[in-house]
């Protein structure tokens, strides 16, 4: 009877893993949409483009080396080891003593889990250099990003290794539940340093310092996006108590799935209210953002608030991405998604946050972490897109961005029906 049990509890975790490993999936066309609906038409099918390829490409090297990278595992293009389920209880029940023990679940599961945050990490990288990069620059920077970079700062995170053999982030009270700094942070820093060196669009700038609004195609495909990106949260996030099948752990993912809804519904209140007072306007991008901000900001810790502290965090992360995109267009930095404030910004927000709803986190290992997270992630990134644009060059010539980068890119229009030649 008690083996049953095991059985049971491995197949619930395993299935749970791949159910949340699938939302974080969905994730992906979330972006798609988003970031499809926040650009201008003719510029529509590269973005959609770059985002099937970037997830194709981080599924792929996580594969080959990225897994290996981060968690000190052998190269998986021979498949993943497998046991027998006997002896895998068997250790089970000895090391835990019970079924409300630690987690076990299938290694391809894991797997599985672990890709689809990497594409999302990438994901990030897309909507910030929107509208004036090239393609296949893009794409070369998605192999070295998915494949060494965010998996060298995720075995320093989540594996526990040491950051280049001098300290270790844990022992310094460092804690990501799942992901504001590893995941969010980091893509949004590759972008920043992508971004410093591609420069702003064309004409979103003027020689008097005024900020030119480039409104995108389709803002009910980017809110359709937001709304697609909110439910997968609920996978990103549940996914990351790693189990399911006790009552302790049905318990935390009940909690962080009802925090996860109360940081993004503020995140979207907080966001549209500062609008309307800084604007006179309830501004939908804003709102769009503010709940992305909202579920970004939780994600640090969304185990340990209560409901009413979720609310608060996502309130906090509302107001701080719009100032921040404010901020970030006075710096000239071009960000056609707010990707950086969101995620960047707001990541951080979320990192800092973690202590003041869980003792065991010290502000002073998350601003540690932090830091090593950025320095890593900029340093690496910056070097290789100075290489790219050195050797391919990153940006597309003048004219091309002014016919949209579908045509010079990929030969097509997303909208061909509603242009007349």
């Amino acid at each position: 009877m008690e083996n049953n049990i095991y059985h049971l509890q491995y197949a619930m975790d395993t299935f749970y893993f791949l159910v949340c490993g699938a939302l974080v999936m969905w994730m992906a066309a979330g972006f798609s949409m988003l970031e499809a609906g926040l650009v201008r038409s003719k510029n529509t099918t590269e973005i959609l483009t770059k985002n099937i390829a970037l997830f194709a490409i981080s599924c792929i090297m996580y594969m080959v080396c990225g897994y290996a990278i981060m968690y000190d595992g052998a190269f998986l293009l021979s498949g993943i080891e497998t046991v027998e389920v006997e002896s895998v209880l068997g250790e089970y029940a000895a090391r835990e003593g019970g079924i409300e023990g630690g987690s076990i679940y299938s290694g391809a599961s894991d797997f599985f889990f672990q890709v689809v945050f990497v594409a999302t990490a990438m994901s990030i990288v897309s909507g910030a250099v929107a509208e004036r990069m090239k393609l296949w620059s893009f794409l070369f920077f998605a192999v070295v990003m998915t494949g060494v970079i965010y998996p060298m700062e995720g075995s320093w995170t989540w594996n526990g290794a040491d950051v280049f053999g001098m300290y270790n982030l844990g022992d310094l009270g460092f804690s990501d539940f799942a992901g504001s700094g590893i995941v969010h942070m980091a893509g949004a820093t590759a972008a920043l340093a992508g971004v410093l060196l591609l420069g702003p669009r064309k004409g979103k700038y003027g020689p008097n310092g005024q900020v030119n609004a480039i409104q995108g195609a389709n803002l009910p495909l980017a809110t359709l996006g937001t709304f697609i990106l909110w439910m997968g949260w609920f996978g990103f996030n549940g996914g990351s108590v790693l189990k399911l099948g006790d009552v302790a752990s049905a318990n935390a993912v009940a909690m962080v799935f009802l925090n996860t809804n109360a940081a993004a519904a503020g995140g979207v209140i907080a966001a549209l209210v500062t609008a309307r007072l800084l604007f006179g306007k309830a501004d939908l991008t804003m709102a769009l953002n503010g709940a992305l901000a909202g579920l970004v900001a939780i994600t640090a810790e969304p185990s340990t608030p209560t409901a009413f502290q979720a609310s608060l965090i996502g309130v906090i992360g509302g107001v701080i991405v719009v100032f921040s995109i404010l901020s970030l267009d006075k710096l000239k930095i071009d960000d056609p998604v707010g990707a950086i404030s969101v995620h960047g910004v707001v990541g951080l927000f979320g990192l800092l946050v973690v202590p003041a709803t869980n003792a065991d986190v010290l502000l002073t290992g998350q601003l540690i972490g932090a830091l090593t997270i950025f320095v890593w992630v900029f340093g690496a990134s910056l070097v290789v897109w100075a290489i790219l644009k050195a050797v391919t060059g990153i940006r597309v010539t003048e004219e091309e961005e002014y016919e949209g980068v579908d045509i010079a890119e990929c030969g097509m229009e997303a909208y061909p029906e509603f242009t007349s030649k």
